[in-house]
C-alpha cells in the first residue's frame, strides 16, 4: 500500500506555520527502527510503501497540500512563500544532467475547488520545483506530480551528452578495429584470416595455460591436421607396424603350443643321486 501525506489548509495559517508542519513530516520520515531482520530502516517503510526514484534514490512519501480558500490568506502567495521556506526539504541534488531526491520530501499542491470539480484523477496538481514557462505547463496528474522530474533544459542537455558519449565510444571502437586489423594473422596452409576467437586462442595466456598445438593453422586446417595425426581404430589396425606386431604375437603363441612342457626333477631322486 503506497503512502501519501495529505494536509488541508483553510487559508488561515501563515507560510511559516505550514513550514513548521512540513518540518515535522520530515522528522517523522527520518525516524528509524529495527526491522524484522535486525537492520535499521525508516519506520514508515516497515508499514507502508512508496516508489523509489528512477536512478535508485529513495525519496520520502509525497505530501499533498490542498488549499481550501475559506480564510483571508491568498493560496498563491502562501504557496510561493512556503516553497522558499521548505526548499531544503524538496529540492533535489543536481548531478550530471539530472537530480537525485534521496531523503527528500516531494510536495504537491492543489486547490479544493479544482479537486471538487475535476476529482483526484484531474490534471490539477503542481509539484514544488523548477519554475515553469507557462501556467498550463505545471499542471499534472497526481501520479506524475508525485514523481521526481528533471527540468526540460537539463534533460535535453543530458540526453545530448549521452548521445555524444556513445558516439565517441563507437568511433574509438572503430579506430581500434582499424588499427588491429592489419596485425590479424593468417593461416599458413590456406591463407585464411583468423577469426577473433582463433586469434585469442593462439595468444599467450600464462605459463599454466595449455599450449596451442597448431598456432600457425586456422580452425579447419588444425582439425584436418589433428585427424591425420590421430588415426581411427580401424586405420591403426591396418597400419604396417600393427600387422607386424600381430604376426609376432601369433608366432610366439605357435611356439608355446609346439614345444614340450618343461618338467622339474623329483627332489627325492636328486638327493639319492647326490648321496651315492
Amino acid at each position: 500500500m503506497s503512502l501519501l501525506f495529505v494536509e488541508i489548509d483553510n487559508c488561515y495559517e501563515s507560510a511559516q506555520v505550514l513550514a513548521a508542519k512540513i518540518d515535522q513530516y520530515v522528522r517523522f520520515c527520518q525516524r528509524k527502527v529495527k526491522d524484522v531482520d535486525g537492520k535499521e530502516r525508516p519506520m514508515w517503510r516497515t508499514r507502508w510503501w512508496a516508489p523509489d526514484g528512477r536512478r535508485g534514490d529513495q525519496p520520502h512519501p509525497p505530501l499533498l497540500l490542498v488549499f481550501n480558500r475559506v480564510g483571508p490568506r491568498n493560496p498563491g502567495t502562501v504557496s510561493a512563500q512556503l516553497a522558499d521556506l521548505t526548499r531544503r526539504h524538496w529540492r533535489g541534488i543536481a548531478h550530471d544532467g539530472f537530480h537525485m531526491y534521496d531523503g527528500k520530501l516531494p510536495i504537491v499542491v492543489t486547490g479544493m475547488k479544482q479537486l471538487q470539480e475535476n476529482g483526484p484523477a484531474g490534471v490539477i496538481f503542481r509539484r514544488f520545483g523548477p519554475p515553469r514557462t507557462t501556467r498550463r505547463s505545471w499542471r499534472r496528474s497526481a501520479t506524475r506530480a508525485a514523481k521526481p522530474t528533471t527540468p526540460a533544459r537539463q534533460q535535453v542537455e543530458y540526453e545530448a551528452r549521452e548521445r555524444e558519449y556513445k558516439e565517441q565510444l563507437r568511433r574509438a571502437a572503430e579506430q581500434q578495429k582499424a588499427e588491429r586489423e592489419p596485425r590479424r594473422p593468417a593461416c599458413a596452409n590456406c591463407g585464411t584470416r583468423y577469426t577473433d576467437a582463433r586469434w585469442r586462442a593462439i595468444e599467450p595466456a600464462g605459463s599454466d595455460a595449455p599450449r596451442e598445438t597448431h598456432p600457425h593453422l586456422c580452425d579447419d586446417c588444425k582439425q584436418r591436421a589433428t585427424h591425420r595425426r590421430t588415426p581411427s581404430p580401424a586405420n591403426r589396425a591396418r597400419a604396417p607396424g600393427a600387422r607386424l606386431a600381430h604376426a609376432r604375437a601369433e608366432d610366439r603363441r605357435h611356439l608355446d603350443l609346439t614345444l614340450p612342457p618343461v618338467t622339474r626333477p623329483d627332489p627325492a631322486w636328486t638327493v639319492m643321486r647326490t648321496s651315492c
